[in-house]
């Protein structure tokens, strides 16, 4: 089977298959199993994600949604009646500059910041593991194409098809 993978190596991508990289000996692998190559690299993904890391998706995707906003925006509303109505009473526990709604904000940018970083970073590595994935199908497919184009001169050249 080595001298098969040989072969293929040599004669798909004219080089030893030991000098190959793994994406591409990957490729020759499944070409010469004829097995194939896609699989779904979400699932395969997801499944290597940590609680921590779920939890900072799920947080990053609330974080960045509508509803988020308009939530967050109704609260600052509702906290600066509130406290505004309190104070004209003299009961104002945050009053105006509402500084403690200040500090909650900072506080708020401070910890959702990194979180987001972190559900980006993951996202470009998966968007790599996608690219990684096409690629492997993308050589596969050329290779594939090249072998039947070959097969199909080598028919013409006997006179079988016309």
């Amino acid at each position: 089977m080595k001298r098969y993978f040989e072969h293929l190596a040599k004669a798909l991508l004219n080089r030893p298959y030991a000098e190959l990289d793994k994406q591409d000996q990957h490729v020759i692998n499944s070409i010469a199993e004829q097995s194939p190559l896609t699989e779904n690299t979400n699932d395969t993904y997801s499944d290597s994600l940590s609680v921590g890391e779920r939890v900072a998706d799920a947080i990053a995707r609330f974080g960045g949604s509508w509803t988020f906003i308009i939530l967050f925006f109704a609260f600052i509303i509702i906290w600066i009646l509130t406290n505004t109505v309190w104070f004209i009473k003299g009961e104002a526990f945050d009053p105006f500059p509402f500084i403690l709604l200040n500090l909650g904000l900072s506080s708020l940018a401070a910890f959702q910041a990194p979180i987001i970083m972190m559900s980006q970073n993951r996202q470009a590595a998966k968007d790599r593991i996608k690219q990684d994935a096409a690629y492997e199908i993308n050589l596969k497919m050329e290779l594939e194409i090249m072998r039947l184009n070959e097969k199909l001169e080598r028919l013409l050249e006997k006179g079988d098809v016309q």
